[in-house]
């Protein structure tokens, strides 16, 4: 195991706002770091400072000598022009040919069809596959990914974590996805001013992690009451009078002031906060709320669904679910009135209230002070019938009154996400609409969202690619497929062991301390036969890719076989990962 690079007493703030201090840690060659902490810790800022793309306040990086870095971004962007063509140019200094093999080798690995499809008409999605795509050109040791999972459907989540399972370099990643986190990570890091030193590194999965952080804050706990007690008797003895010609003991006051600033120490490294996220309901009893009868949408010749019939009453939450392109936000704009139907029927309780979470942020104009955006009107909001300053209502979402005057684009996409949420909050809601409400959030708030929404008395429609709050939630599943299909499950788990939902989507380990019973399983007569012969059929596509490597040479206009050869990388991956199914249903 080689240290590839080290931080040493690393220190960040922007402004007045110090986002974390004194952090040292290594990477090194066999180590797959999930990096995860509250909103506003810095982990971004960290990964660029890693990335080199930005310089720490204080402290230094040691580097392994001609360490190569790749990194992919939050919310990458791309120029006009023709996916392969990009990626190229990302290797200016290396032949075309080669440059052009790497880039369609990776562009198979990553299932794109369409290499000339423009960089810069991509989803959200695809974007982010390209972005890893791009940060693996120039083959680096390490590999930095910063959220990878936003904007990726199901299907995309599953892909990389297949994928980074398979890759055979280290790399660190930023994520709030908990099952992600648990089936890809070997190592959680915690940025966390709730640690000493702020941050907290563990060796394993992150299901261990949360044993191990549940363990050091009982812990902490139980520091505090002991140095408490010891405090109160110090105190006790400070206030003492010395006896006659004598004089209290130096040493015991400096031991007793010492105890009290670890006390206080402690006590603020213990105040860990959380969102206060509560959504108004309006106080209707109407059973039904919204009925649809036969809905369907199409986009020009692209039908998304059709004959779609639903009614939604109090206290159903209906989780959207399906690929991209399947229809999922259409849908969710039709039911709340924002997008035209193309056939069908809504209708809607009357002075139905309904309140709608736009996933691309779009309803918090970035120039905007952060005061603004929660307060726009005055010093005030009402929230519940109740006058709250601004003050408190920003502390109340984890924002302290120093940062009022901050611009919206100043903010982490986790802490717009609040002040969203914040707006929301104070409109009284019979449903909620909710698009990917949770990209950007860090886990605590995760959690407290989680809480507020079994709560909410209304109904609530949620898309959102993370599969654990949508295992918690959701009381039934509406899943979309391709060719207008569609499909109604009593959960989320019954979906994703469907026909509908994709065929690489395959049911995935939950985050619990307590191990779940294991069903009895066994490999069909076919399967073994196919078990015992995959180690051949991956031999022989190896060999199939070096026979084309050969080939290739000397042959830079032969697009026809590069072609083959992504293909072929394409089919070993699938091979891959068919042996790992394989050899974990033989278990």
């Amino acid at each position: 195991m080689t240290a590839l690079l080290t931080a040493h007493s690393l220190s960040k703030a922007h402004g007045t706002l110090r986002l974390f201090e004194d952090l040292s840690f290594t990477i090194s060659s066999s180590d797959r770091i999930g990096v995860i902490g509250p909103n506003g810790t810095g982990k971004s800022s960290l990964i660029k400072i890693l990335a080199g793309i930005e310089g720490p306040d204080s402290g230094h990086l040691s580097k392994k000598q001609m360490l190569k870095l790749g990194y992919a971004s939050q919310a990458p962007d791309f120029p006009s022009m023709p996916i392969e063509v990009f990626l190229i140019s990302q290797l200016p200094n290396t032949d075309t040919i080669t440059a052009q093999t790497r880039a369609r080798i990776l562009l198979g690995k990553a299932e794109f069809s369409d290499f000339l499809a423009d960089a810069s008409l991509l989803s959200g999605g695809w974007k982010k596959r390209l972005d890893i795509v791009r940060a693996l050109m120039n083959e680096p040791d390490l590999l930095l990914l910063d959220e990878p999972t936003n904007h990726l459907d199901l299907e995309g989540i599953l892909w990389l974590e297949s994928f980074l399972k398979r890759l055979p370099i280290p790399f660190l990643m930023i994520s709030h996805d908990r099952y992600f986190l648990e089936n890809t990570a070997t190592t959680i890091i915690e940025l966390n001013k709730c640690y000493p030193g702020g941050m907290f590194k563990h060796e394993g999965a992150m299901s261990s992690f949360m044993e191990q952080k549940e363990a050091f804050l009982l812990a902490q706990e139980k520091k505090e009451q002991a140095l408490s007690y010891k405090v109160r008797e110090e105190t006790n003895w400070l206030k003492t009078s010395p006896k006659a010609r004598t004089t209290k003991s130096q040493s015991r006051i400096q031991q007793a002031y010492k105890l009290m600033d670890e006390l206080s120490d402690v006590k603020h490294r213990r105040k860990e906060q959380a969102a206060g996220i509560e959504f108004s309901a309006s106080e209707r009893q109407t059973r039904r709320l919204l009925v649809a009868k036969n809905i369907g949408k199409s986009f020009g010749e692209k039908k998304l669904f059709s004959s779609l019939d639903l009614a939604l009453s109090p206290g159903m939450r209906l989780g959207i679910v399906g690929k991209n392109g399947t229809g999922k936000t259409s849908l969710l704009k039709i039911l709340a009135g924002e997008l035209p139907q193309d056939m069908g029927t809504l209708k809607y309780a009357e002075d139905l209230r309904i309140v709608y979470f736009d996933q691309h942020r779009e309803s918090i104009p970035p120039n905007d002070s952060l005061k603004e955006a929660l307060c726009p009107n005055s010093d005030m909001v009402d929230y519940r019938g109740q006058k709250i300053h601004v003050n408190g209502w920003a502390k109340r979402f984890l924002f302290g009154s120093d940062r009022l005057n901050l611009p919206v684009r100043c903010l982490s996409g986790g802490e717009r996400a609040r002040i969203l949420i914040a707006k929301l909050m104070l409109q009284p809601a019979d449903i909620l609409f909710l698009d990917e409400p949770t990209n950007d959030l860090d886990i605590p708030t995760l959690e407290v969202m989680e809480e507020s929404l079994t709560s909410f008395p209304g109904a609530v429609v949620l898309i959102s690619h993370d599969r654990c709050m949508m295992d918690r939630l959701c009381t039934k599943v509406l899943g979309l497929g391709d060719n207008e299909e569609h499909e109604f499950f009593a959960n989320y788990t019954q979906w994703e062991k469907s026909d509908l939902a994709s065929k690489k989507a395959k049911k995935t380990e939950k985050l619990s301390s307590i191990p779940e019973k294991k069903k009895a399983r066994s490999l069909s007569y076919k399967e073994k036969k196919e078990l015992e012969g995959m180690e051949k059929a991956i031999l022989q596509s190896e060999t199939a890719i070096e026979e084309l490597q050969k080939k290739l040479e000397g042959k830079e206009d032969s697009l026809a076989l590069y072609d083959e050869m992504g293909k072929a990388h394409a089919k070993l991956e699938s091979l891959y990962e068919r042996w790992q199914e394989l050899l974990d249903k033989s278990k």
